[in-house]
């Protein structure tokens, strides 16, 4: 029967399961790049999202179920974002083990919808639910939770590989570290126009606006499961008409909407937004580049006149 670990579990976890680093399956960029931050060079993890894909509407090969099948750690974010992956789970056999980082203890999760920043500008921990349906998935975008489920990684392959134990958690260390450090660049980055306004294509960067106290107008489209409807097209236009902001295209979606938008409004039209990181190279560095990717392309745009 599959199982689902959590960094407790994984800490009681005695008797080693592989004789070497495990074969680790990860669904997303963002998820492979965190991994491969903690396994350095002990192992490869395999990257089952392909370059360019649509994450939300994804279709697994024979070889790539194959690998599911056969790996000894999946790390995914659960099937709010991934419901692809979560149907090949369900069929693994005895021995597989998967780490849902959206389950995982301490993430701080937002609620479905709701793009804008709080009060203080920062998001806030909401009761642990089980029900992802509830929640926005893409909470790596949140630098405080991709710093705490390295450590969770950590644990996991600790458990299943307790000969390199110690390499996994100095490399969680140091990938912290180095998160950390993103973070103070792209706060100071983001200072600037934490006032400025603008639109993006759909609802996926509530954690990265709330983190640095972004000024978000909205999303065209709710999620990528709903297309966005004239009324909702109309507040959003009504809420951008004369306001000296932008509005971000992203890629997998088509930009006439963001372009008949920025038409109607006056917004400049900025670069893509890739918060998924599908047009990035995989690998550790990649989680580092979406951010700062991220962050350049909204400054670029808003700090222009």
């Amino acid at each position: 029967m599959r199982y689902t670990i959590t960094l407790a579990l994984a800490s009681l976890m005695a008797t080693p399961a592989f004789a070497a680093p495990p074969q680790v399956v990860t669904d997303l960029p963002p998820v492979h790049s965190l991994v491969a931050m903690v396994t350095g060079d002990l192992a490869s993890p395999i990257l089952l999202l392909e370059p360019g894909a649509d994450p939300h509407d994804f279709q697994l090969r024979p070889s790539q179920a194959a690998a599911v099948a056969a790996a000894g750690l999946v790390v995914w974010m659960g099937p709010g974002m991934s419901p692809w992956l979560d149907r090949a789970l369900r069929g693994l056999g005895d021995g597989s083990v998967s780490l849902d980082l959206l389950e995982s203890a301490g993430t701080a999760l937002r609620e479905a919808g709701d793009a804008h920043a709080s009060d203080d500008g920062h998001a806030h921990d909401h009761d642990h639910a089980h029900d992802h349906g509830t929640h926005d998935p893409h909470a790596w975008l949140d630098p405080a939770n991709a710093r705490l489920w390295l450590s969770t990684i950590a644990g996991a392959l600790a458990a299943a590989d307790p000969a390199n134990a110690e390499t996994y958690r100095a490399n969680a260390a140091n990938g912290a570290d180095t998160i950390a450090a993103l973070d103070a660049r792209l706060a100071a980055r983001l200072g600037p126009v934490t006032n400025r306004p603008f639109v993006t294509t759909h609802d996926a960067l509530g954690y990265f606006i709330a983190h640095y106290g972004l000024n978000s107008l909205g999303a065209i489209a709710a999620s990528d499961a709903t297309a966005p409807s004239a009324a909702r097209l109309r507040a959003l236009e009504e809420a951008s008409a004369g306001q000296p902001g932008c509005i971000f295209p992203e890629p997998n979606h088509d930009p006439a909407l963001a372009v008949q938008l920025a038409e109607a409004t006056g917004l400049r039209l900025g670069g893509p937004l890739d918060p998924e990181g599908v047009t990035l190279p995989p690998g550790p560095a990649l989680y580092a580049a979406l951010m700062t990717g991220l962050a350049d392309t909204l400054a670029d745009c808003l700090l222009a006149r």
